[in-house]
């Protein structure tokens, strides 16, 4: 995947090939590639500052629905579709992880919201990343909180371009 490095006041372009160690973008059983991929891990990277965590290593596998529906069942026997499986690997402080994220899902869902791909990308994303912070999402005052960690941490991107 060729990357483009942005002019943004937002990144340390000497520290952008240290984030590329530290964050993988890959793709399984489709052709995807992220637009902007250095300014989203300089998002990623201060949204897990912001919560008191060190960033060890995320790999983000962007794959179909067939391919994460598959996932879902060998691993946590679950027979239905869903957005993203995230496989936590964090100890401590310390955050790392997959993230799974099924692009055919995030489609569907950015139609049935009436809301921009990207913009449900990023949410899906930051939701991967908030369950390693350690948020979850089973019950509705869970899920409270974990809709608006993803909306502060959406519009902290927005902010920062």
């Amino acid at each position: 995947m060729k990357e483009e490095r942005s002019k943004s006041p937002f990144i340390d372009s000497s520290n952008s090939s240290i984030m590329e160690e530290l964050i993988h973008f890959h793709s399984e059983e489709i052709s995807f590639e992220l637009p902007h991929p250095i300014l989203i891990r300089e998002w990623l990277k201060k949204s897990i500052e912001s919560e008191r965590k060190v960033l060890q290593e995320l790999s983000f596998v962007f794959c179909s629905d067939d391919y994460l529906h598959q996932l879902n069942l060998e691993y946590l026997s679950h027979d239905t579709l869903t957005d993203i499986i995230t496989f936590d690997y964090s100890e401590g402080q310390s955050i790392a992880g997959d993230i799974f994220i099924s692009v055919d899902r995030v489609k569907e869902n950015s139609q049935e919201l009436n809301t921009e791909f990207q913009t449900e990308l990023n949410r899906v994303m930051i939701h991967g990343v908030l369950h390693l912070c350690g948020y979850k999402d089973k019950s509705a005052e869970e899920q409270a909180t974990m809709r608006a960690k993803e909306d502060f941490y959406l519009n902290l991107q927005a902010e920062n371009g």
